[in-house]
């Protein structure tokens, strides 16, 4: 059997998971009658939902007489460290790249790890029939790139199809026949070269991703490196240094059909397997047979740059909406999830009910906490902070490349903002269009909740995307949210006339009937400083009848804000608490004599 192994690299939403939805139509993998999900990889409720993918999926298809493995890769900066090893099962990628945005700072992350492989792309310039499409400069611009990136000769010479993943179509002209996308499919088979592999060796077996199955375990899905894979066969698995994990049997084989995954006799060299019966081994670990002497070589995981505190829900409203509220049960499910997710760090604090939860960045925390909510979790979020370390007595911080599209007339406010934050500029060209692509390099401390002051200061219009840069000196203090709170007194429904009354006084983040508490921001304040007010109170009535009629209370609509927003919302002093059925802002200290208390504790120590 001729095998052919490719990864589909891209920035988010340039269209991958659509065209595997394609080619899965025309390959025959779905009969002509069957009912198919639209972007049939991303499975995940939340994939469906953001329209990302957030983990690393494999299929194939079978094109002649060889079979295609294809891998559906993340193309969000969080979810790196996925990308990287998923590239170690190929020997060939297809970066796809959107006629209209061009390359983006994730299209560069996935073509530096691709390059660095020794990989030679293809180039597949996608979306070509948007009516703001640039296909000829978008192709100088990916050039550029290659170069940028040190790419070598041969590298530099890659093949280039124009497509639409939507349309199903791909041709090697911007002007050529838009059938389908049987060129593309050809151009696979021509250019990515065959597994090179001893098919005669010891079994050897290199773990890229790791799912958990109710009936079977721990299943490590990746790449048979040499040998043969048998079932009930003995297998020892061994560490990046060699040290030896455990020692077991392949309980199960399976092998990819489509989007199916199927159970196997055996598997050859070569190709993509998924394996079960292994209780300890994890991604980046090799399993082979007993005497197999060394590991394969992986790529080493990437260390989290950002955390977050978890800890027991203690509001007022604690429990009465969730069913998953002790510590025990937080403990086990970030545990379970560490094992599966290699890119999170779990360690339990002091307070033995707090856990800290070290990860690449908001959205991938944001997308766990969202899991763990939809699974009937409680939990109080704290704000998230970066992981600074410390190198010859030098205190360095994660920096970020962060790349802003924006209107001409937006670049002004942009600038202006992300230097307060303490971000510099490295370049500042036209993009067409009226925009401006404007690159800098930032802390990641002051990149925390930016996302929504972008977004209202440029109207909507603006792009901005963010990628790890690297580490480099502490910038000392930067400002944080200018605006106090306003924090309820008490605890019961809001009324809307008490909120009509207080709505001079600032921003409400509450509807009339919403439950509050003593503690818990309802809103933010016109000013600096937090200040306490009664959302409870009801209008007085009297047995006098008023002359006039009473005036209809107009409210002005509260602001909502999503789980990632909160967290990024939130100052030290407060916690996001995060239910099944509600998101709610609060005080880490509810009551207001204890937050005095601190307060002047603070003012002591500081003066």
């Amino acid at each position: 059997m001729e095998l052919r192994n490719i990864a589909i690299i891209a920035h988010v939403d340039h269209g991958k998971t659509t065209l595997i939805d394609q080619i899965l139509k025309q390959t025959g993998t779905f009969r002509e009658n069957q009912q198919v999900a639209e972007r049939v990889m991303d499975s995940n409720d939340l994939e469906k939902e953001r329209g990302i993918t957030i983990l690393a999926k494999c299929t194939s298809i079978q094109y002649g007489d060889i079979k295609i493995n294809v891998i559906d890769t993340p193309g969000h900066a969080d979810f790196g460290g996925e990308v990287e090893r998923v590239l170690n099962m190929a020997e060939g990628v297809v970066l796809l790249v959107d006629a209209a945005e061009g390359p983006l700072p994730q299209t560069k992350f996935v073509l530096t790890k691709a390059l660095a492989q020794g990989m030679r792309p293809i180039v597949l310039i996608n979306k070509i029939d948007r009516p703001d499409a640039r296909p000829d400069e978008v192709l100088d611009e990916i050039f550029d790139l290659f170069v940028a990136l040190d790419a070598a000769p041969e590298q530099l010479d890659f093949p280039v199809m124009y497509a639409s993943g939507r349309d199903g179509w791909a041709s090697p002209e911007i002007d050529g026949e838009r059938k389908d996308l049987t060129p593309l499919l050809d151009l696979v088979v021509r250019h990515v070269p065959a597994p090179k592999v001893d098919r005669e060796a010891a079994f050897g077996f290199l773990a890229t991703m790791l799912t958990a199955d109710p009936y079977l375990g721990r299943v490590l899905v990746g790449r048979v490196h040499s040998g043969t894979a048998k079932v009930n066969m003995p297998v020892k698995a061994m560490g990046l240094d060699g040290t030896i994990v455990e020692q077991g049997r392949l309980t199960k084989l399976f092998g990819f059909f489509g989007v199916d995954r199927r159970p196997i006799e055996e598997a050859i060299a070569g190709d993509i397997i998924a394996i079960a019966g292994l209780q300890k081994t994890s991604v980046a670990d090799t399993v082979g047979a007993v005497e197999l002497e060394q590991p394969i070589k992986a790529t080493p995981i990437d260390p989290p740059t950002m955390a977050i505190t978890l800890s027991v829900n203690s509001s007022p409203y604690a429990g009465t909406e969730g069913s998953k509220v002790t510590s025990n049960m937080i403990r086990e499910r970030l545990m379970a999830e560490a094992e599966t997710n290699v890119a999170i760090r779990v360690t339990e604090t002091e307070a033995k009910d707090a856990f800290e939860v070290g990860g690449r960045g908001e959205l991938q925390l944001g997308v766990l906490i969202e899991n763990m909510r939809r699974e009937g979790f409680e939990l109080s979020v704290s704000r998230p902070r970066v992981l600074l370390k410390e190198e010859n007595g030098v205190k360095l911080e994660p920096y970020e490349q962060v790349v802003v599209d924006v209107d001409e007339e937006f670049s002004g406010v942009v600038v202006e903002k992300l230097s307060i934050r303490k971000a510099e500029m490295q370049d500042m060209r036209p993009s067409g269009g009226g925009k401006l692509r404007i690159i800098f390099h930032a802390p990641s401390r002051g990149l925390i909740g930016y996302q929504a002051e972008f977004l209202s200061d440029t109207r909507g219009t603006g792009v901005i995307n963010r990628l790890f840069h690297g580490y480099g000196p502490y910038k000392g203090e930067i400002a944080g949210r200018r605006n106090g709170a306003l924090i309820s007194t008490d605890q019961g429904e809001a009324v809307a006339y008490a909120i009509f009354n207080l709505q001079d006084r600032g921003m409400m983040f509450i509807n009339p009937q919403d439950k509050v508490y003593q503690g818990m921001i309802v809103g933010e304040h016109t000013r600096d400083n937090d200040l306490e007010i009664n959302v409870l109170k009801g209008k007085q009535l009297t047995n006098i009848r008023a002359s006039g009629a009473d005036e209809a209370v107009r409210l002005i609509p509260p602001r909502k804000m999503t789980l990632e927003e909160m967290m990024s919302y939130i100052n030290e002093d407060e916690l996001v608490e995060v239910t099944p059925k509600s998101l709610r802002l609060r005080k880490v200290m509810l009551d207001p004599n204890d937050r005095k208390r601190a307060e002047r504790a603070r003012e002591k120590l500081a003066g």
